[in-house]
């Protein structure tokens, strides 16, 4: 497979597992606002998941298209960051993870609009509109329930400090990492982590929460090593495409 198509799979890998991820909140969520916007982000990682994985399919040149990859490829064949397919838990962890990956994602996309790559540039330079609004919003509750009641406060720094070991994975570089940025397709993986440092550091000052130390981090999301969590999460996701292989609308 070439850089480009597994660099490909791995944005649309994180956009399509993480819209999963909350999409089971749809019906959940604390209140009726939130659960509306909860699902109105799924529903844009979604979108994002699709034009990525898309054209990651034309680059591989092997007929599979968006849906081809999203159901019928196995845990081990996703490239999703790890810390997307950690489970929902309460709301605080589900909104940590949110704005830990928002703040990533933002910055990620905002340098893949410079891509030598047209399509790539033009897929970031709409994602990165909407994703805009995923940070604030993300960063706004975070700020809400990390300086609110002395229960919510407890709950986001433990979602914090829990999530805190996967939050580094995507400072991390490879071969595949290397290769798409010396062809100017992507920024240096690492080029991110200051900003992304200081801006986290900014919205969990104001969140009265304390940034965790790094101790190093865990990986392997990126070449398919993943949590079993990975596999129950596609299980759902995936049942009724493979049971009825070839099935139309």
């Amino acid at each position: 497979m070439t850089a480009k198509f597994e660099y490909l799979l791995r944005l649309g890998d994180n956009c399509l597992v993480l819209s999963q991820q909350l999409s089971s909140w749809c019906g959940h969520g604390p209140a009726l606002e939130e659960d509306l916007a909860l699902t109105n982000t799924a529903l844009d990682l979604l979108g994002q998941a699709r034009l990525w994985l898309s054209y990651a399919g034309e680059v591989e040149g092997s007929r599979r298209d968006e849906d081809a990859l999203a159901y019928h490829r196995d845990a081990n064949q996703f490239r999703n960051l790890l810390i997307l397919e950690q489970p929902n838990g309460h709301y605080g962890n589900t909104i940590a993870r949110q704005f830990l990956f928002d703040v990533w994602h933002q910055q990620l996309l905002a340098s893949l609009c410079s891509s030598s790559d047209i399509r790539i540039a033009e897929i970031a330079q709409k994602s990165v509109k909407e994703v805009r609004y995923h940070v604030e919003r993300s960063a706004g509750l975070m700020v809400a329930l990390g300086d609110g009641t002395a229960l919510s406060h407890e709950r986001m720094q433990g979602a914090i400090d829990k999530l805190w070991p996967f939050a580094h994975e995507w400072f991390e570089s490879d071969a595949v990492d290397a290769q798409c940025t010396a062809n100017g397709l992507c920024p240096a993986a690492a080029s991110l982590a200051d900003h992304w440092q200081a801006s986290v550091k900014a919205v969990l000052d104001r969140a009265t929460l304390t940034m965790p130390a790094y101790t190093g981090h865990q990986k392997g999301g990126k070449r398919g090593l993943h949590t079993e969590h990975l596999s129950h999460l596609l299980a759902p996701m995936q049942v009724l495409q493979r049971t009825h292989v070839g099935a139309q609308w």
